[in-house]
């Protein structure tokens, strides 16, 4: 199976987060409908459904383009996405008016405000899972894929 490696590692990318984001989803709506939560969840769906697994698809091709020149563990290359997520995230969420800029924290869809403090262990924390994500899950679909 040696044929097509970057739509292999384009495939193993995307699989962890598209079953993520089925999970997700699925909570999304039971909370959106079920507990009748007025927050517009729909707008903020629209991220996560159409980049991120894309983002771990291309990072993947990144990695296995990389990796004769210039070996980095996946885990650390995975920990890295995250620098590349939340700028993308910020620039859509500011430019759709789901986020705005306050003195105490971003203001998420007016409804409350994300302080900054939260925000920095925010990022260290999804440093640490997409890292292990990485290392364990996408590096398994890439070994299951014979581009490992």
């Amino acid at each position: 199976m040696t044929s097509h490696p970057y739509f292999r590692a384009y495939m193993a990318g995307i699989t962890i987060p598209t079953m993520f984001l089925l999970l997700a989803i699925v909570a999304f709506t039971v909370v959106r409908y079920g507990f009748a939560v007025p927050v517009p969840i729909e707008r903020v769906m629209v991220f996560p459904m159409a980049v991120v697994p894309n983002l771990f698809g291309l990072w993947n091709i990144f990695y296995l383009w990389l990796r004769p020149r210039r070996h980095l563990p996946i885990g650390l290359h995975g920990a890295l996405l995250p620098f590349v997520v939340a700028p993308l995230a910020f620039l859509l969420g500011t430019s759709l008016g789901l986020l705005s800029i306050t003195p105490r924290g971003f203001a998420w869809l007016e409804a409350f405000t994300i302080p900054y403090p939260f925000l920095a262990v925010a990022f260290c924390v999804a440093l640490a899972v997409y890292y292990l994500v990485w290392k364990y899950l996408v590096a398994f679909c890439n070994e299951v894929l014979g581009i490992a």
